[in-house]
């Protein structure tokens, strides 16, 4: 998403835990484009770093139009397997991050009357999926956050989206599929993943395009319209997979 937005000539602030790689994607960004870049190490559970990033954010960059939510964790398992601390990860950094970091930018968007806050949820933050109750809770709270605050900033001129990728091909995938259950497995395995710059392409061009709703991908478009209007049907099918491959694997 940086590197993307860097080419199209904005100037970017990107924020994560690990330095050395901020390190390393801040010199792509400056190879890429000629505008102002910045790189921040941070917590986003922490409300009060958020605070004082934000404001060395606003003052780096001399402002703020758009605003993306990325940062996030997964760690599937069955549910009385997962330890509470894994519950608690998931929303303190996927929905908490989500919205400390939204809070801290808000009285400048609001005041200057325009901009655009981009939060990324989940094909799991609008259709439960069998192993991501820690995960999916987290992540329909992202979704729950930005319908209402949807809402309350329409008369402030301050736009809002929520995006729904399905699996991307990305390291924490990597990292899930090490754990993932069969049950887990066996239902992503029938949407294709995606590549981190197509799923960027599309959340860009939906942000400029001012969609409330950015579902990248054919399948995942397919899923969401159909949990949308026939959600009875969508929990048959899934339903019944399930039912299939667990008689086969008691089976074995």
């Amino acid at each position: 998403m940086a590197i993307l937005a860097a080419s199209y000539g904005a100037d970017v602030a990107i924020v994560a835990r690990g330095q050395s790689r901020l390190d390393e994607t801040l010199e792509e960004l400056k190879a890429i484009g000629k505008g102002k870049y910045f790189a921040y190490s941070l917590d986003i559970s922490d409300e009060v770093k958020v605070a004082e990033v934000a404001k060395m954010a606003l003052r780096d960059l001399g402002g703020l139009d758009v605003l993306v939510n990325n940062a996030g964790v997964a760690e599937p398992g069955y549910v009385q397997e997962l330890g509470s601390d894994v519950f608690d990860s998931m929303m303190n950094i996927n929905y908490f991050g989500t919205v400390h970091i939204t809070r801290a930018f808000l009285p400048f968007l609001t005041e200057q009357r325009s901009g655009h806050i981009c939060n990324v949820s989940s094909v799991v933050g609008f259709m439960g999926v069998y192993g991501y109750t820690a995960y999916g809770a987290s992540k329909f709270a992202v979704t729950g956050f930005s319908e209402c605050l949807r809402q309350e900033l329409i008369a402030h001129n301050v736009e809002v989206s929520v995006v729904y990728p399905p699996d991307t091909d990305t390291p924490q995938w990597h990292a899930e599929n090490e754990v993932k259950p069969g049950e887990t497995k066996m239902l992503s395995g029938t949407i294709k993943v995606m590549l981190p710059d197509d799923v960027a392409q599309i959340m860009l061009s939906g942000i400029a395009s001012g969609k409330k709703h950015i579902v990248p991908g054919f399948k995942s478009k397919l899923i969401y319209f159909a949990n949308q209007h026939a959600p009875s049907v969508v929990r048959f099918f899934i339903d019944s997979d399930l039912k299939k491959y667990q008689r086969q694997t008691s089976s074995l």
